[in-house]
């Protein structure tokens, strides 16, 4: 009976050709619980900076474990003895949140408030012991969890900022939009610094199983290993209502018109190429690498192109790789992938004011030093909020659709 089960889903992969079609797969609503506002509502430029910081950050340690896992380096030069020695584990520090919904582990199931990032690929849940300092509500007991199994292997993550976590590795089942995982490998902290204000308790990787530190399938990919998803895809919402992360599928409700794919250039990130950014109506930058991440709130490029990008604006820069722009002359972005041109509204790349004069505002491109090179784009939050993203696991491809 299982292996008819399984050829079914074989079957029906196959079919997938195109345009993924629906299935009556379910979702996940998302919430933004926070912005990169300040509590009185303006933006402070050494914010964007912090969270510029903690991408970079992230990003480098996954670079560091791809080159552990594989033996070979994610680009021309190592990053493992920049980012940290083997058995880290990638933990976040970012006090501007993006997108948070539920996911449940163990059995009986424990429920978690859980950040889901396209740009790591582990598995984070706070431990009973670790208190106040992990941030968020909920801890995971594996005391209570009869499917809990201790791996015997501990994790260190720490970084340049002083935050970092300690913790032990487990198996147990999680549950993932109604899709259930068993024995998936995950990361219980038991201690923690520079983590207690976030509001999440965890963080859920959905990137390749190469940037893993533990090392393991992230918990999508053991759904689709498993046989539990219908489709190995999953698909991103992003908006000021009706936010969701579709697992196994797409809804076609939100989306309008048929989906523009990339490639993957590499199974680490997420990463594809571009063929340009427009401003104004005309080409600023042309072809380019770009990692599509959910877990980053910014676009973010090199100090060199996002320059380049913001020449024919009146943007000044005011931090280190954070620009201000007039609030009434915000450009008109556009970000041309697989030879389509998806256009940013002027909203989504305007953060907001610097103070109650509302002359000035903060944008949402910003340069990084470390990343830019390396990396080449990020496109976060303010891309993805503009478009339907899916990310095809079986075909190794990220789909762009416009929004309905």
């Amino acid at each position: 009976m299982r292996s008819l089960f399984l050829s079914s889903i074989a079957a029906l992969h196959a079919l997938a050709v195109a345009l993924p079609q629906p299935h009556p797969d379910l979702s996940i609503p998302l919430t933004k619980k926070s912005t990169l506002r300040t509590a009185d509502g303006y933006v402070d430029p050494a914010s964007i900076r912090a969270h510029i910081s903690s991408t970079e950050a992230k990003l480098q340690w996954g670079a560091a474990a791809f080159e552990r896992n594989t033996g070979a380096a994610l680009f021309s030069s190592s990053l493992t003895e920049r980012a940290g020695a083997s058995g880290s584990a990638p933990l976040v520090d970012d006090s501007n949140k993006n997108w948070f919904g539920a996911i449940q582990a163990g059995t009986p199931l424990q429920t978690f408030t859980m950040n889901f990032d396209t740009g790591s690929a582990d598995l984070f849940l706070p431990g009973q012991s670790c208190g106040s300092a992990c941030g968020g509500q909920d801890r995971y007991n594996p005391n209570s969890s009869t499917s809990a199994q201790p791996l015997g292997t501990t994790f260190r993550v720490t970084y340049g900022d002083g935050s970092g976590a300690v913790g032990d590795v487990y198996k147990d089942t999680v549950s993932f939009a109604g899709f259930k995982a068993t024995a998936q490998t995950f990361g219980v902290a038991t201690n923690a610094t520079g983590f207690s204000h976030e509001k999440y308790d965890g963080l859920m990787g959905m990137s390749f199983k190469s940037l893993s530190n533990f090392p393991a399938d992230p918990v999508f990919d053991t759904l689709v290993s498993q046989g539990a998803v219908p489709e190995s895809v999953f698909a991103f919402k992003l908006a000021s209502s009706g936010s969701e992360l579709r697992v196994g599928g797409v809804n076609s409700a939100l989306y309008k018109g048929s989906f523009t794919y990339t490639p993957v250039t590499k199974k680490a990130y997420w990463q594809i190429n571009g063929d340009g950014f427009g401003v104004n109506g005309k080409t600023a930058v042309n072809k380019f690498s770009a990692i599509v991440d959910s877990g980053t709130s910014l676009i973010l490029g090199s100090p060199s192109q996002v320059k380049q990008l913001y020449a024919a604006t009146d943007a000044t820069e005011v931090e280190k790789g954070v620009y201000a722009l007039p609030c009434s002359a915000m450009p008109h972005v556009s970000i041309t992938l697989g030879g389509k041109s998806f256009a940013l509204s002027t909203d989504s790349i305007n953060l907001g004011p610097t103070d109650s004069s509302g002359n000035t505002c903060i944008g949402a491109i910003h340069a990084s030093d470390s990343l830019g090179d390396r990396f080449g784009w990020i496109l976060g939050d303010v891309f993805m909020r503009n478009v339907y993203t899916v990310f095809d696991v079986g075909n190794t491809r990220v789909g762009f659709a416009d929004l309905a």
